[in-house]
């Protein structure tokens, strides 16, 4: 209550009159010093009373006083949650492939070619939604017909992905619009590649049938490195702002950290990096690259596994007499997923400050990678 009624003094210092300043000061200092004494009960009722008249008589009522306690709850959870995410952990989701099989981008399995497949009911569906970031799709055919053109993806409030396909029946000249509902991710490649496939198809035959599960939703800690350097093998998370080669200027990557400033980086036929000339591998660099170096040296390169990091004709490190010389402040970067990645073998260093983060902890879907266990 004292607490409560100084709060309410210091807002209306500058509107209260001399007297009543005095006033409600000296009923503060009186229950203060009540409390600082642990006088007995009827004794602290006495002077919460007199704190109490005095603060009815002083103190300017606000209009709507409830709403205005409840904004202020608001905005200070704001200004809370703005501070952890600005200094501590941001939340950062894993739209595209380049780091799986560590970290998972968006995924869709066409499901039309399954005759095992059956529509979930809709307690599953909505379960593995919640749990494991999965959405399925299906439109089933009314009749035969075909599909005439699917529309580009509209973002709808920036939160939803939405796509028409129009399909014409047998025996009708009418274009018919399916609307698609899909995620909020923003890399739509895997859904537009099936969509593009449609072609004609038969009665009680699924026009599309597919699900789609969400990238790997985490934590970026924000506040290692205010205190250290990025260490090598780490996964980081960095603005693309200022980095020549890659298109869009406005968005976060996730990559593994494999070469510091001053450093030169290649890459071996073996697929093994080298540092300086020196080679890493799975026993001498634990425990982050324990995983992408434990391939089986007699298997092709695959998409979605581990197979260390391969040389790309179409990047500056073609051959193993290309080599990159990492300026000091800054990094070079690749993804786990070597054979689909857009890294810096493809455009170059990253300068070190727009490095933001590391990653922490996948929070969400909740899957084999859920934690903080990811190296």
């Amino acid at each position: 209550m004292r607490k409560h009624v100084l709060k309410l003094l210091n807002s209306q210092r500058d509107i209260l009159s001399p007297q009543a300043v005095s006033a409600l000061e000296a009923a503060l200092k009186e229950i203060k010093t009540a409390l600082d004494e642990d006088v007995d009960v009827p004794g602290l009722q006495k002077q919460m009373e007199a704190l109490e008249k005095a603060a009815t008589k002083w103190i300017k009522p606000y209009p709507y006083a409830e709403w205005r306690d409840n904004v202020e709850v608001f905005l200070v959870a704001i200004v809370v949650a703005m501070g952890i995410r600005t200094f501590f952990l941001q939340p950062f989701k894993i739209p595209t492939g380049s780091m799986q099989p560590t970290l998972f981008g968006v995924q869709t399995v066409d499901l039309r070619s399954d005759p095992n497949f059956h529509m979930p009911g809709f307690l599953t569906r909505a379960y593995e939604l919640l749990v494991h970031g999965t959405f399925y799709h299906q439109f089933i055919a009314p009749q035969d017909g075909e599909v005439v053109q699917v529309s580009r993806v509209d973002h709808t409030l920036r939160f939803i992905n939405r796509q028409t396909i129009y399909v014409r029946y047998e025996g009708s000249s009418r274009e018919v619009p399916l609307t698609l509902w899909c995620g909020p991710e923003e890399d739509r490649n895997q859904i537009d590649a099936g969509l593009t496939r449609l072609s004609s198809f038969r009665k009680g035959e699924p026009i599309i049938c597919f699900k789609e599960t969400t990238g790997d939703h985490l934590f970026v800690d924000r506040f290692t490195y205010n205190f250290r350097r990025p260490s090598r093998g780490e996964i980081i998370v960095f603005m693309t702002k200022g980095i020549t080669g890659i298109r869009d200027q406005d968005q976060f990557y996730i990559k593994r950290l494999i070469g510091l400033g001053g450093e030169t980086v290649s890459i071996g036929e073996d697929r093994h990096v080298r540092i300086d000339g020196r080679r890493l591998d799975s026993s001498s660099s634990k425990p982050h690259f324990e995983n992408i170096y434990g391939f089986d040296p007699r298997s092709e390169p695959q998409d979605s596994h581990y197979s260390g990091h391969v040389l790309d004709s179409r990047s500056s490190l073609s051959s193993p007499l290309q080599e990159i010389k990492v300026p000091p402040d800054k990094f070079v970067v690749f993804g786990d997923n070597t054979v689909n990645s857009a890294d810096s073998r493809f455009w170059g260093p990253l300068p070190e400050e727009n490095v933001i983060g590391k990653s922490f902890f996948v929070y969400w879907p909740i899957t084999s990678r859920f934690g903080w266990g990811q190296q």
